[in-house]
């Protein structure tokens, strides 16, 4: 809990024969911190079930970045939390640098060991609460909108919740009712490829998806033509991300996409990410620009590479969001940039906007509940739920 919180911790085990003995039990038991204005309430609630001779209070938190324990009137225990953190988490380190990328595992370290690192933080240049799609909603109107899958995808469920709540009819479509001639693109507003690992991503990250398209004629077609409809919208996320950035020949304004291919980590990545949401043509971030976020990411193949240092350049108006580290600062070092890209570019898109990319999954953290972290005071939805109401916002 201290390394957790990063606060120091102090504890008092009272008269005890054996400081081991108290600290250490194979029985079970629980240790809750409470504050210490509600110390009275949950003493309370402890006795009205008969439990007063099963609580003890042990200590309290402390502002001074030490561990330390005291029984039978001196300190048994008295150390630095830090020193305390780094020894703990050596063996973790150690490992870590013989099976993944060994700078990967010493950056982690870094900062694992950093007494500076304020933690996650939400910073928001608007209100969450405010629902832009609201005046659309309510003419009951719902365009359709295809969450394409194929083989290995599996988040198509929590977009399909998002892309409902903004106001949106989401149609579940897979690729052999495309590849087959069973239904078209001609009948929906928006198209969103989602995550997962299609064909086990046998060809590459999203390759093999992406080449069942360019390789099919009436797949292809259908495609060319959808990205030159100038009233559709069109997202990728993770795998779907992937997929798109190899259709780049067919999408207009996209020619400066990268590929993205094995993280610098050599490792899958699953955790949450801070980035920040970058000035961009985007219909998804319209005026979300300057905001932190946190976001789930889940991908093996998530780094952006380039062909050229002027492919690089070329795509830096086109980012709509990167990853940064926990003080706001772009994120160049391992885990605050998860995957290695350059720049901490997380997702791009088009010169007009109407096709964006992400690695990380908005989608996943959509609800302020699904983030593993939260201010206080959040509300239903977190940041991310803007992106979709702006996308209902733009079809109008």
């Amino acid at each position: 809990m201290a390394f957790a919180a990063g606060a120091g911790v102090e504890l008092d085990l009272g008269e005890t024969a054996s400081a081991a003995q108290a600290l250490f039990s194979e029985e079970l038991g629980a240790l809750v911190q409470v504050a210490d204005e509600r110390i009275a309430h949950a003493r309370s609630v402890f006795s009205r079930h008969g439990l007063d001779g099963c609580v003890l209070q042990v200590g309290r938190r402390s502002d001074a970045r030490r561990f330390r324990v005291e029984a039978n009137g001196r300190a048994c225990i008295d150390a630095d939390l830090d020193e305390l953190r780094a020894a703990w988490s050596e063996t973790t380190w150690r490992m870590q640098r013989l099976r993944d990328n060994p700078d990967c595992a010493d950056e982690e370290q870094a900062a694992r060991l950093d007494a500076s690192d304020p933690g996650l933080s939400w910073r928001l240049s608007y209100d969450p609460g405010e629902d832009v799609a609201a005046p659309f909603v309510a003419t009951g109107l719902r365009p359709r909108i295809a969450v394409l899958r194929e083989q290995g995808v599996n988040s198509q469920l929590e977009m399909a919740a998002a892309l409902d709540r903004a106001g949106f009819a989401a149609v579940d479509l897979h690729m052999t009712d495309l590849l087959e001639g069973r239904v078209t693109l001609d009948g929906f507003a928006g198209l969103v490829a989602c995550g997962g690992f299609s064909y086990g991503d046998v060809l590459g990250a999203g390759e093999g998806w992406a080449k069942s398209i360019l390789f099919n004629p009436r797949a292809r077609d259908a495609f060319a033509a959808w990205f030159q409809r100038p009233d559709s919208f069109t997202l990728g996320v993770c795998n779907g991300c992937q997929m798109l950035s190899a259709l780049k020949e067919l999408i207009p304004g996209a020619a400066a996409w990268p590929r993205f291919v094995r993280n610098r980590s050599e490792q899958f990545e699953a955790r949450l990410s801070l980035v920040e949401v970058c000035e961009s043509p985007s219909l998804f971030f319209d005026g979300m620009a300057g905001s932190l976020l946190p976001i789930a990411v889940s991908h093996g193949e998530g780094r952006a590479e380039f062909a050229s240092a002027d492919g690089l350049a070329g795509a830096a108006g086109l980012a709509v969001i990167r990853f940064v580290d926990n003080q706001g600062r772009v994120a160049t070092r391992y885990p605050a940039n998860p995957n290695g890209s350059p720049g901490g570019l997380a997702g791009l898109t088009t010169a007009d906007g109407r096709v964006t990319v992400t690695m990380p999954h908005p989608e996943r953290v959509f609800r302020s509940v699904q983030n593993s972290w939260r201010p206080r005071d959040a509300g239903e939805y977190s940041g991310w739920m803007r992106m979709f109401g702006n996308a209902r916002r733009w079809l109008g």
